[in-house]
């Protein structure tokens, strides 16, 4: 909320503005805003067990992270759900991936665990021959687990509705659990209202768009209409209030 963005020191508040002045560039799509939300906010609302929960503890094991940023939630939900006391934990692997090369580059020099965690430049409206060259690689088929965490909107913004629902789509075909955090629509009005304040032109498509309202109730339409999947579960929301939604391949 606009009193909670007042409260963040005025460093971050530089560093969001910043971050909104260059998402708003019509040919360039970052995939995770810097809102300084912490790990903890979305962890504390997902189980530990949650992969074997799932039934993933005796074969490998693949996480997809969209929009992984620099990396820090990516290695703070592996290490939430694979603890390092756990046997197998050799057995999980996790692919980070962002538009930002610069970001990627800051993922890879943090990264706590090489040898588990992986992160490449990547526009996932474009191409996805990297991610099935991760999955041959490990002799899989598809990901167990897509993480999609506060992605959604930028692509929407950048990329218009069929942007969106193709993005569901295809994570949804290389998936067989997909958890979902979908900005809600408000979100969507502060990000073009800073950017009016910045005296930048608004996104491509904000007013042109046709899905809005409740877009996480959209986005769960769409993947059991259309992508053959079903939500299984919702972890509540987050202090940013952005339900955890996770869906299963029927």
């Amino acid at each position: 909320t606009h009193r909670q963005y007042q409260r963040l020191p005025l460093p971050w508040r530089q560093a969001e503005r910043q971050l909104v002045a260059t998402l708003a560039l019509p040919r360039l799509l970052k995939t995770r805003a810097l809102y300084f939300n912490p790990p903890e906010n979305r962890l504390s609302l997902i189980p530990p067990a949650l992969l074997r929960d799932l039934g993933y503890s005796d074969e490998t094991t693949l996480i997809l992270d969209v929009g992984c940023n620099s990396g820090e939630l990516s290695g703070a939900f592996y290490k939430h759900l694979v603890p390092e006391e756990q046997s197998d934990r050799r057995k999980v692997h996790l692919l980070g991936f962002d538009l930002d090369e610069t970001l990627v580059q800051r993922a890879q020099e943090i990264n706590p665990l090489p040898s588990r965690i992986t992160f490449i430049p990547l526009d996932i409206t474009k191409d996805t021959n990297q991610l099935q060259d991760y999955l041959s690689q490990h002799g899989c088929s598809h990901f167990h687990l897509c993480l999609c965490l506060a992605v959604t909107m930028w692509v929407h913004l950048n990329h218009g509705d069929s942007g969106l629902l193709q993005l569901l789509s295809r994570l949804s075909s290389m998936s067989q659990h997909l958890l979902l955090e979908a900005q809600p629509w408000k979100c969507y009005r502060s990000a073009a209202r800073r950017l009016r304040k910045l005296g930048r032109s608004d996104f491509d498509h904000f007013k042109t768009l046709k899905i809005q309202g409740d877009v996480a109730d959209h986005a769960r339409e769409h993947l059991e209409r259309h992508c053959g999947m079903e939500l299984i579960q919702s972890f509540g929301s987050t202090a940013w209030d952005r339900k955890l939604l996770l869906f299963r391949k029927t």
